[in-house]
């Protein structure tokens, strides 16, 4: 690994690990300036550390939230690969076909205009409260954005080296397979870091509306249980979660775009 590419990751970690410190520092503030909230309900990230970490009963919390945040990274990563899968596949159809895109376009960017909620009874109704329902949701809220994100990509190819490869009597697919997908990588990997936390919320929304297990069927029986450490806990873990992902595709993203990606080789 090069002096440059760890340069490059080292740019993309620093912001995260700020961003992580402001976030503990709002949490703070925020408990701080309400303070109407009171300490049963609010819990500082000093309660959060004990009730994880130091109080006697944090084996048995700590192995009851990582039990749930299996079955929502579970749930979560079906849904991503789903979803990106999906996302790629139908962004080659488009820039491939433009007839498709015409046809369909609208149909998916008016599927994307209904609210999740509104759209999750149909989803749980035709593919139940198990894994599939809350994978459906997932991908749902993952394939959107992806989409767009990544036809842009594909469509920003260079044109000189999609007619040279014409030139040669290479197909359509041949265009798209050697100029098109290797321009379009830095939009794959930002559609992939937009997902991943974008994964997490709707596994979370499918397992509160849907599945009934999982974190997010946690945080909601946590309220009416008065378990509010629990339910902090689960969201600090949750978010810093979120946050190791979006860093992990980050650093992979660095890597493969350091090798292979439009600039790979430059200093």
């Amino acid at each position: 690994m090069t002096t440059t590419v760890l340069r490059r990751i080292g740019r993309f970690l620093l912001p995260l690990a700020t961003s992580l410190i402001l976030l503990l520092i709002i949490w703070s503030l925020f408990l701080r300036a309400f303070p109407q909230i009171g300490p049963r309900v609010g819990k500082t990230p000093s309660d959060i550390w004990r009730y994880l970490v130091t109080a006697p009963g944090a084996g048995t919390a700590r192995q009851a939230i990582l039990d749930d945040l299996t079955i929502t990274l579970r749930d979560a990563a079906i849904g991503f690969t789903v979803g990106m899968l999906g996302a790629l596949g139908v962004a080659a159809l488009f820039v491939l076909y433009s007839a498709v895109q015409q046809t369909f376009m609208p149909v998916a960017m008016l599927l994307r205009s209904v609210p999740l909620v509104a759209l999750s009874p149909i989803v749980v109704l035709v593919f139940g409260r198990g894994t599939a329902g809350v994978a459906v949701l997932t991908a749902i809220v993952v394939f959107f954005p992806a989409l767009v994100m990544i036809m842009t990509g594909l469509r920003e190819a260079p044109r000189q080296a999609m007619e040279l490869v014409t030139a040669y009597g290479g197909s359509r697919w041949t265009r798209l397979r050697m100029v098109a997908v290797p321009a379009a990588l830095p939009s794959v990997f930002a559609a992939a870091r937009v997902s991943v936390p974008g994964a997490l919320i709707g596994a979370l929304l499918g397992e509160w509306l849907g599945s009934g297990t999982g974190l997010g069927a946690s945080l909601v029986r946590a309220i009416p249980m008065f378990q509010y450490n629990r339910l902090w806990a689960s969201i600090v873990v949750v978010t810093v979660v979120s946050v190791l992902l979006y860093a992990i595709v980050g650093v992979i993203e660095n890597l493969v775009l350091a090798r292979f990606g439009p600039s790979a080789g430059k200093a």
